[in-house]
């Protein structure tokens, strides 16, 4: 368990270092290649000519769509979102070099990219881009049959191993794996039963094997839940409702149900869960006014900005803020932050990160000036305290990870709340102790693991000298963790570290990040 831990956290540190929107990109551009030599070998149904023509259609269709929208609604052109929603379709519709099917995508493809301006609330689409166009494409095409339908073709059983594999890479870097396995148990298993109900019907003798592998590896099941269901922004913020929402997309998937000439299977179903997905985040979307920018030590500064309209979060939560700016690295134009206020300090909603990267991204939020208005495209996260007030909790936090514990001692305090909290404060110089006013006014012990000793600490805190922070350091300054809740957030290395020691807590929950 802690070796597998330790991988999962080494890679994902490494995943880390791209925005998701870029290895999504990078993830589906891999994959159409690998159809495109499977094409060439004969294993999948549409022929080389088919995929470039279709994609090249696709991509002109969908970029022009998001020129003209974004010079009409003054925002930059986000290359990442345009080549997704390409790509995806190339997956879903039928490739084709006749010409009714390739009117057909360019339509698929200009619907699907406007759905993301005209099928949107406070900047937030609400449905997955590409499965609104793949379904328009079917619609259309009851009276229109030229212009094609969605035909899932990535469901072929040679393009089974490639999707897990770039699926895989995607869900670890979004989190989402256990969220999409229970879409693909319950949609798999839904399928399967649909199946034998229909063959038992019809007086057909089934190999409940073979049927069942057939499902899993000839189904766009796969493709459909790590590159479409996973999207972020059309998922809810807590864990239960994601599964939620995974379970109503599995049923439906599994089990279409016929309305006449179409049916509510697949991209269909998907469409649904999004509903249900944004009658959980409606009030997730914002914009944010930049009011100050605060010095708290060498390295750290807390924003702090003004919510225009409704928002809620639950303290130890996160928001991801966009900041438009020309020449994007590689980590793109949006970033994940935990929210430092408490949900009680509203409308003032403030951030903090640490300066000394020079990506492209932090230069364009240094020089956001009080007044400029940026979005937030959704809140998420499962980082919150236990609904038991009487469950002791322990808190590690290294660096700038001790953001989200502040918006819950925030919250604590001003709620008029006590809890039984331990809290390990890892910097690498004590002037790094960043938020030392809200740790002291939380009243509770705080060990500090610093190279140098901190001056003139609070009463009740305590410096770890000569104590190793590893496991065994950890089970050495608090020795009763096995009672206690466990939440750390830092680098995926130090959660590795302290592994070990960690799951011997009741419970154990972690905000791994790669550096804000």
């Amino acid at each position: 368990m802690t070796a597998l831990t330790a991988v999962w956290n080494r890679v994902y540190a490494v995943l880390g270092r791209f925005s998701m929107y870029r290895l999504v990109v990078f993830a589906l551009a891999a994959l159409a290649v690998v159809a495109l030599l499977l094409s060439l070998a004969g294993l999948v149904t549409p022929t080389p000519l088919e995929i470039i023509a279709t994609g090249a259609v696709l991509a002109a269709a969908c970029a022009a769509t998001d020129a003209v929208a974004h010079r009409i609604l003054g925002r930059q052109w986000r290359w990442e979102s345009s080549l997704i929603t390409v790509l995806i379709l190339l997956f879903v519709l039928r490739p084709t070099v006749e010409l009714g099917g390739l009117l057909g995508a360019a339509l698929g493809g200009v619907i699907a990219s406007a759905s993301k301006y005209l099928l949107a609330w406070q900047g937030r689409h609400i449905f997955n881009p590409a499965a609104v166009g793949a379904a328009a494409v079917t619609i259309l095409g009851i009276w229109l049959p030229d212009l094609g339908y969605s035909a899932w073709w990535v469901g072929a059983p040679a393009l089974a191993a490639p999707v897990i594999i770039t699926g895989l890479i995607v869900l670890m870097r979004t989190e989402k794996v256990r969220v999409i396995a229970v879409f693909l148990v319950i949609a798999v298993a839904v399928s399967f039963v649909r199946t034998s109900v229909q063959a038992q019907g019809a007086g057909i003798e089934l190999d409940s094997g073979m049927v069942f592998w057939q499902i899993l590896w000839s189904s766009p099941f796969l493709f459909l839940g790590a590159f479409m269901l996973s999207e972020p922004l059309t998922l809810p913020p807590r864990r239960w409702q994601q599964f939620t929402v995974a379970a109503v997309v599995g049923v439906l998937a599994g089990w279409p149900i016929d309305l006449g000439a179409v049916s509510l299977g697949q991209e269909r179903a998907l469409l649904i869960g999004n509903l249900v997905a944004f009658a959980f985040t409606v009030r997730t979307a914002v914009r944010l006014r930049f009011d100050d920018r605060l010095v708290l030590t060498p390295t750290v500064r807390e924003l702090v900005f003004r919510a225009e309209r409704g928002f809620r979060f639950t303290a130890g939560q996160y928001l991801e803020l966009e900041v438009p700016h020309p020449h994007p690295d590689a980590r793109g134009t949006r970033r994940e932050f935990s929210i430092v206020s408490a949900p009680e300090e509203l409308p003032v909603v403030k951030i903090a990160l640490r300066e000394g990267s020079q990506s492209s991204y932090k230069k364009a939020l240094a020089l956001v000036e009080p007044g400029q208005r940026l979005s937030v495209t959704g809140v998420w996260g499962d980082f919150v305290l236990p609904a038991s007030p009487g469950a002791p909790v322990l808190m590690v936090a290294a660096g700038i990870g001790v953001t989200p514990f502040v918006s819950q001692l925030r919250h604590l305090r001003l709620a008029g709340q006590e809890r039984d909290v331990v809290f390990i404060y890892v910097a690498g110089d004590a002037e790094e102790l960043a938020f030392r006013d809200d740790l002291e006014a939380a009243g509770i012990p705080v060990i500090v693991f610093t190279r140098n000793a901190p001056a003139a600490l609070p009463r009740g805190w305590q410096w770890a000298q000569g104590v190793r922070l590893d496991a065994e350091g950890l089970l050495q300054v608090v020795p009763d963790i096995a009672s206690r809740h466990a939440y750390i957030s830092g680098p995926p290395g130090l959660i590795a570290d302290l592994a070990p020691a960690l799951e011997k807590a009741r419970s154990l929950t972690t905000d791994a990040f790669s550096g804000y």
